[in-house]
């Protein structure tokens, strides 16, 4: 496996390269584009960047962004990051700890109903920084929702419309295996509860 070429922007951005197809390795050097990225990976920041990342969130915290003391709370990995790993999990060539699954509400509908069939859906939704559902999903060993936020959007290219979902590995096969059924179960229940609603409509009419 190669290390990636060129350093991203932020550690998000190797996301949507492996998603374009691209298998890659990163090291620690390579995350230090992304402060609150490098933060939620482990990563030992250079004095410089360390400063930047203050700084950063000085600036979210005078925009009203987040309060100082969520700071503290954001999930992150206690344990030095070494290398990151990255490419499309049909095709990935190494045991992955974690598969990042985007798309728009109703696939991650079903996505999330599946997880909970399998007994690894996590409770509640996360948001900013997007990359924090990545060791939340490892300490927690459950799988998690995340809306995303703007510099993932902007770094991934994310559409609107979508979300994540970040199943960790050993959870994978139960989840998939459990999809099957699950998306049986919501086409008759559609046919159902539209039948209803007309049923309704009608009703009323």
């Amino acid at each position: 496996m190669a290390r990636i070429s060129r350093s991203a922007a932020a550690g998000c951005g190797y996301w949507k390269l492996a998603a374009e197809g691209q298998e890659f390795y990163t090291t620690t050097d390579d995350h230090q584009n992304c402060p609150i990225g490098a933060y939620t990976h482990g990563v030992t920041l250079t004095p410089a960047n360390a400063q930047e990342l203050q700084s950063l969130v000085g600036t979210m915290i005078q925009l009203q962004y987040i309060a100082s003391d969520e700071v503290p709370a954001i999930p992150h990995r206690t344990s030095p990051m070494q290398v990151a790993a990255y490419a499309p999990a049909p095709t990935a060539t190494f045991p992955a700890d974690l598969v990042i699954f985007s798309g728009n509400a109703r696939q991650i509908m079903l996505l999330s109903e599946a997880a909970r069939a399998a007994g690894v859906f996590g409770s509640g939704t996360m948001g900013r920084p997007a990359c924090a559902m990545l060791p939340h999903a490892m300490n927690t060993a459950e799988s998690v929702t995340s809306v995303g936020c703007i510099g993932n959007r902007v770094y991934t290219a994310l559409p609107d419309d979508c979300l994540y979902l970040t199943v960790p590995s050993r959870a994978l096969e139960a989840v998939l295996g459990k999809l099957a059924a699950i998306v049986t179960a919501n086409i008759e229940l559609e046919k159902f509860h539209r039948q209803r609603a007309a049923g309704a409509n009608l009703q009323n009419g």
